[in-house]
């Protein structure tokens, strides 16, 4: 039984329908274990079973190699998410000048940042269908076209209400350059790398958050109703290089595939494929997925529709397939713990955090907050390098316990402090200060990267945009829910049981990581079904043996 639908598609030049059970066409897994039949019900079933030094170089996991081409993909795909990283690290310090200026209360700014992360959703549901409907890089573009609005609005609102619609706009190009940027990436990135091109995502919200927080740094001693205009407004401008640049970036192959222009992807495959061997692979991996023949070699070929609807969302979630469920619930799962842990909170309200710890001159605390940024940029490089060296579990994993101890720390700090309000506590303060770089630090080297990375190259191409934006949706969610409560939080139980309560949050995330997820370094994107499934490689070796050994034994017939 294949783990996907079985396709009837002609090709103009074998002028045959030739089925996808062939077995040229099935993925290599499934080669190992996949029966062949005849018309009769009772003919011989024969087992295939491919010789391990005759499997493709793709299997195994392979050396990074310096693919220019794609890497410039990767990254000016990427480049939408520097927007969001901007506005992140620039709303922490605009929204005290907006509180000042617009005499706003604690709630009112909870809405205001946590609006963006609501609006998201919009953008997240939409993105899949935008992306299979225009193609992916048109979607970056029309991303890109948002975020610049909703830049120009933010800048010149004359009021609270005012600024509250231009947030929400930029939170729906927030949700599309969420889904896109990753899929775009993932699709067109060799296996090789595509660890390292997945991670470029979170590379540039990290040096936008870091250009946001000089920007409050920059800007703060201009008069107050000018510092956050400015600070908000020069957000459109990476929006306008960003819709040009993409322009010159080809479409994903696999999209080409999907609408049958087979000599188009082959192009595309061809510059970002590290050698000709691995692009004809994926070629022939795409075609076996999308339904059509191997030997059909023609430019331009009819595929099936896929569905953008009902069809992907039932698959989903009203009848997976037990690869399908587990896939689901692990990029759920991922998304959900990396918000959960309080991530945004630090960031978004890192002046208030450094505020309770001690530090109240503005300066000082615009300036700590740009300590924050560099910590997240500088080791957000660093696990670019290793997510394709160490893999994605090894990293996951002690990046979560890092986040653990830090949270700790800076909770047992703010504790500290607020039961000595009139004495100066250097060594406290230094644990708040040094418990935060830390937990950013922990962050960025696993956790941030992880869930744009892992679930790109997890879902089925069928399913992969859409199974994103649900991902994406997740952690829009979450981080709405973790923004626009953390004020109210704090007072309710102390800042320093806020960050306890996420530390074990932290601790749970890190348990479901440890017993559920699975390692996909070196995989290619349409192995991932075969690795989500029920059965282990022992089992289906194990399978194969007894299907080799039953037909050796047998006359032909069942």
């Amino acid at each position: 039984m294949l783990p996907y639908p079985v396709k009837l598609i002609s090709c103009p030049t074998s002028h045959r329908p030739v089925s996808l059970a062939l077995h040229s066409l099935l993925p290599r897994d499934t080669q190992k274990k996949s029966q062949m039949t005849d018309q009769k019900p009772e003919a011989t079933k024969v087992a295939y079973q491919v010789p391990h030094d005759s499997l493709p170089t793709a299997v195994a996991p392979q050396p990074w190699r310096n693919n220019k081409f794609a890497m410039a993909c990767g990254a000016l795909a990427s480049m939408t998410t520097i927007v969001l990283g901007y506005d992140i690290g620039v709303m922490s310090g605009a929204a005290i000048f907006i509180q000042d200026d617009f005499h706003v209360s604690d709630t009112e700014i909870e809405i205001l940042l946590g609006i963006l992360n609501i609006s998201s959703l919009i953008g997240s549901l939409a993105a899949g269908r935008t992306a299979d409907w225009i193609g992916r890089r048109y979607t970056i573009v029309f991303a890109a076209g948002i975020f610049f609005v909703g830049a120009i609005l933010m800048g010149l609102a004359p009021n609270y209400a005012f600024l509250m619609v231009g947030r929400f706009i930029t939170g729906i190009g927030v949700g599309y350059a969420g889904v896109i940027a990753a899929v775009y990436t993932a699709e067109v990135a060799p296996a090789s790398s595509r660890g390292f091109l997945v991670s470029f995502p979170e590379v540039f919200i990290n040096f936008g958050i870091l250009v946001g927080y000089l920007s409050n740094f920059a800007f703060a001693r201009l008069p107050e109703h000018l510092s956050w205009r400015l600070m908000l407004g020069v957000g459109a401008i990476p929006s306008v290089f960003l819709g040009i640049g993409v322009l010159a970036m080809p479409e994903s192959p696999r999209w080409l595939v999907m609408r049958g222009k087979l000599a188009a992807a082959k192009k595309v495959l061809a510059k970002t494929s590290d050698t000709p061997e691995e692009a004809e692979e994926r070629l022939l991996d795409i075609k076996n997925v999308a339904g059509i023949p191997a030997d059909c070699n023609d430019d331009v070929v009819a595929v099936q529709k896929q569905s953008h609807g009902k069809g992907v969302w039932k698959e989903l979630f009203l009848r997976p397939t037990p690869s399908v469920r587990r896939v689901l619930i692990s990029a759920m799962g991922i998304h959900f713990f990396q918000q959960a842990s309080g991530i945004d909170s630090v960031v978004l309200y890192s002046p208030r955090v450094f505020q309770k710890a001690g530090i109240y001159d503005k300066d000082k605390l615009l300036g700590t907050t740009v300590a924050v940024g560099f910590t997240k940029t500088l080791f957000i490089l660093v696990a670019t390098f290793l997510l394709d060296r160490v893999g994605r579990r090894p990293l996951l994993l002690s990046s979560q316990g890092g986040m653990i101890v830090s949270l700790a720390g800076l909770g047992l700090g703010l504790t500290i402090i607020d039961h000595h309000p009139n004495g100066q506590l250097p060594w406290a303060i230094g644990l708040c200060i040094a418990s935060i770089l830390a937990f950013v630090a922990f962050f960025s080297i696993g956790m941030g990267p992880m869930p744009s990375v892992y679930c790109s190259e997890i879902f089925p191409l069928r399913l992969r945009a859409q199974g994103v934006s649900v991902g994406v949706v997740v952690n829009r969610v979450t981080s709405g829910v973790i923004t626009m409560t953390f004020l109210s939080l704090y007072k309710a139980i102390t800042i320093g049981g806020s960050f306890f309560l996420y530390a074990g949050i932290a601790a749970v995330g890190w348990v479901f990581f440890f017993t559920y997820l699975k390692e996909t370094r070196g995989k290619t994107l349409e192995e991932m079904e075969n690795l989500f499934g029920t059965k282990t490689e022992e089992e289906e070796d194990g399978e194969v043996q007894m299907a080799n050994g039953a037909g050796r034994g047998s006359t032909g017939k069942d």
